[in-house]
Parts: C-alpha cells; sequence; structure tokens
C-alpha cells in the first residue's frame, strides 16, 4: 500500500515555517558541499549488502560499482582491496539473472585470489570457485576442476580449524564455523557427483568418482541435501531398497522440525527431493512436501505439476511418458527423466472412491500448474506437453469436467475442514490444493 497523500496544505504557510526556526523542531537544513562527503567504500558496501538482503538488487548494484571505483580507482592495476566489492558484485549479478557478468566478476576476484587465501571477511575464501562451477559454459571437466579448487581451499580451512585451540578461537565458535565449512564441502562434492551424474555420464569413470565422492561428502556432513544426492544415485544404479532407505533416514533429519527451523532445505531441494521420492515410488511422502511446498508458494509450476502427476500415480495410472520414445532417449543418471514405474512402497490398494478423489485431484493440480505456466510464460515446453497429455487422459476416464464442477467436487471433500475449500492465490484462479483434508484420503509427509 502507498503512502498516504498529504492533504492540501497553503504553500504561502509552509514557505512561513520553514523560514522559522521556531514553528519547527528541527535545526536549519544547511547545504553540504561536494568536499564535505565522505566517501566510505566499506559503508557503501554495507548499505549495497543490505539492498541485495531485502531484495533490491537493482538498488545494490550502482552502489556496489561505486564501492569498486573507489577500491580500485586503476582498473589497470587491481588489488586485493578491491575483492570485497567483486564478490558482493557477483551476487548482485546472479540475483539479477545476469550470469555472463557474474561469471566474469567472479574470475577477476579469482585473479586476486588464485588459491582462497585471502579471508572471508576480506572478500576471500571459496565462493567464487563454487560459484564459477556452476556458472562456467563449459561444465563438465570445467565445472568439476572449479569444484576441486573449492574443495581444496573447504579442506584447508577445516584443518587449519581442527588444529587451533580454545585460546585462539573460544570452541563454541570454532565447532560452529568447523559445520559450516563441512556443510558446504559436503555441497560442493555432491554438485561434483552430480556433473558426473549428467554432463560427464558417458564417462567409463563415472560410477566409479561418484561412489568415491559421495563417501567423502556423506564423511563431512550428513545431512539431508548429502543422503538426497546419495539416494539419486543409488536410483540411477538400480538400488531402490537401499535408496527408499536413504530417502527416509534424510526425511526424518527435517520433516518434524518447524516451518522457520533453519534445517528445513530450501524450496527447489524439495522440489528435487519430491522427484526422487516419486521415482523411488514414495508417492505418499513426495504428496505430503507438494501440498507444503504450494502452501508456501503458491505460485510454482513446478510444484503444481509435480503434485498432479504424482497424484495420478498414486491413482495406479503408473507411468505417464511424455513421448512414446522417450524412454529409449532417456540418460539413466538423468533425474529429471528417469521417473521409473517402480513397485510403490507398502502398496495398499485402494477403493474405488479413493482412486476416483485422487484422479480429480491429479487433474485439478495439473490444470493449476497450466494456468500458471500461461500466466508466467514459463519456459518449459516438455512440462506443458506432459501437463496437457495426462489431463487429456484424465477427461477420457472422468469427463470432461468444467473448473467450476472441480471445484464444487473439491468443497464436498473438504466439508469436515475447517477450511473454506478456497485457493490463496492472490489471482484468484488457482484451486483449492488441501488433498490431505479430503474425505477418507490421508496424505502422509510433512
Amino acid at each position: 500500500m502507498g503512502k498516504s497523500r498529504p492533504s492540501n496544505r497553503s504553500k504561502g504557510n509552509r514557505r512561513d515555517k520553514e523560514r522559522s526556526i521556531l514553528n519547527g523542531t528541527q535545526a536549519p537544513r544547511s547545504k553540504i558541499r561536494k568536499s564535505q562527503v565522505v566517501l566510505d567504500p566499506t559503508a557503501l558496501l554495507a548499505q549495497a549488502t543490505a539492498l541485495l538482503q531485502t531484495g533490491q538488487p537493482d538498488a545494490a548494484l550502482p552502489i556496489a560499482q561505486r564501492a569498486l571505483a573507489l577500491l580500485q580507482p586503476e582498473s589497470s592495476n587491481p588489488t586485493q582491496l578491491s575483492l570485497p566489492a567483486l564478490t558482493l558484485l557477483g551476487e548482485i549479478y546472479l540475483e539479477l539473472g545476469d550470469s555472463a557478468s557474474a561469471a566474469n566478476t567472479f574470475l577477476q576476484a579469482v585473479a586476486l585470489d588464485p588459491y582462497g587465501q585471502v579471508p572471508e571477511s576480506e572478500g576471500g575464501g571459496v565462493e567464487k570457485f563454487l560459484w564459477l562451477a556452476q556458472l562456467c559454459e563449459e561444465g563438465g571437466e570445467e565445472s568439476i576442476r572449479w569444484f576441486e579448487k573449492g574443495t581444496e581451499v573447504l579442506e584447508r580451512d577445516i584443518a587449519e580449524l581442527e588444529a587451533q585451540t580454545a585460546i585462539e578461537t573460544p570452541e563454541e565458535h570454532r565447532q560452529m564455523l568447523m559445520e559450516e565449512k563441512r556443510r558446504k564441502l559436503a555441497a560442493a562434492l555432491c554438485g561434483m557427483v552430480e556433473v558426473w551424474m549428467t554432463d560427464l555420464s558417458l564417462s567409463p569413470a563415472a560410477e566409479t568418482a561418484c561412489t568415491a565422492l559421495i563417501t567423502r561428502a556423506l564423511t563431512a556432513s550428513s545431512t539431508a541435501p548429502t543422503l538426497q544426492t546419495h539416494a539419486s544415485l543409488l536410483l540411477s544404479q538400480c538400488d531402490l531398497p537401499e535408496a527408499r532407505s536413504v530417502l527416509s533416514q534424510s526425511l526424518s533429519l527435517w520433516q518434524d522440525l518447524s516451518a522457520a527451523h533453519s534445517d528445513i532445505p530450501d524450496f527447489p531441494t524439495r522440489i528435487s527431493l519430491s522427484r526422487l521420492l516419486m521415482e523411488a515410488g514414495m508417492e505418499d511422502h513426495a504428496m505430503g512436501i507438494l501440498e507444503g511446498l504450494v502452501a508456501e508458494e503458491d505460485g510454482s509450476v513446478e510444484a503444481w505439476y509435480l503434485g498432479g502427476w504424482c497424484a495420478s500415480l498414486m491413482a495406479g495410472l503408473g507411468r505417464l511418458s511424455e513421448e512414446p520414445d522417450a524412454e529409449a532417449n532417456q540418460d539413466p543418471m538423468d533425474e529429471s527423466t528417469s521417473v521409473k514405474d517402480n513397485v510403490k512402497e507398502d502398496e495398499v490398494p485402494k477403493t474405488d472412491e479413493e482412486r476416483n478423489a485422487l484422479l480429480i485431484t491429479s487433474r485439478e493440480w495439473l490444470r493449476n500448474s497450466l494456468r500458471l505456466y500461461e500466466m508466467q510464460e514459463y519456459e518449459d515446453d516438455r512440462l506443458r506437453d506432459h501437463a496437457v497429455e495426462v489431463v487429456e487422459q484424465l477427461d477420457g476416464i472422468l469427463g470432461d469436467a468444467g473448473d467450476d464442477e472441480v471445484a464444487l467436487e473439491g468443497e464436498e471433500w473438504e466439508e469436515d475442514s475447517d477450511d473454506d475449500g478456497e485457493g490463496n492465490s492472490e489471482d484468484g484462479d488457482v484451486e483449492s490444493h488441501k488433498t490431505g483434508q479430503r474425505g477418507d484420503l490421508e496424505m502422509n509427509g510433512t
């Protein structure tokens, strides 16, 4: 909501009051000369950081650029003093979606700190290597090279922290720093696993490299995302029982925590987890996570799409392939295309009523996904085509019910709930998604 419009006061009276110190509570204004302005790059960087953290990268960019100009007056002769500004600028460019400028900025930082020996407090450290591993256009071996530089820095930092005494660093602070470094190390090693499973999946060394890397990652930090990567690897190796066990272990680390807890994986990680759970035949758990995701962010095309697909699998439709020839063209180590028609975990036969409810839920979620797809001009033709294909199949089973009929059916299922059956989208077009409250249909999950 904008600020209230001020009352229409007389300009003459206002000018008279401004001329009189007695009619105001502030000291008279004085003009500030240019010579009086203190150009402090540290203050500018703090201001730019605050703007970035509050979702204002556009406003942060010119301020960070000004700080860099002050720290690096001669662009042809950069020094390590410019590292804090370069690191911040790289992050700002990322928020703005300018990957090329971000990569170029991080490369400038690497030139000034090639081994990550400058302290993070001075703009050095590991982050630039890890970002370049994800941003480099070549991918594959080039990504691995940047990840390896990052892991070398992290392992060195961890070793130094382990060697420190309580006199040098208080024990509680030292343990906190080591845990943070170990988590970053595990994430970097998992990033390498993902590169081997995608860009380098055809290499004869892929499986051996993945196994060695995931072992190192689990040793460093057995967090939920690390276990998730391990499960993805196990699924690619067709070890379904062990993959399910690891996924259950990953879920147990956070699914009972409060929504604001820092150990809950971020939104993209939980999206990826729902895919893995579907692939492992653990659709009940996947649907519970997806319900939480759309409650958290009801504008996610992918969350609605996956929920619709998941409900169709729960209804027993099996794998609904995007294309007749898709299976033959799939990379077996690519998580995004390898969801299989697995035997479901502890499957209990569903009644006709339960199955019909799931089919309607599936169509409802997929229609919501397609609405948002058009509204947001989303760019994923494969997702859209698959959603349309499944909706057409569901129309063939359920009949071509209109949106109003589907919404009414949803309200009937929620008659025992305290909710009013309406979605919480700002545009009002997204239908109810709380399938966990519908009659006898129960969804397990978060």
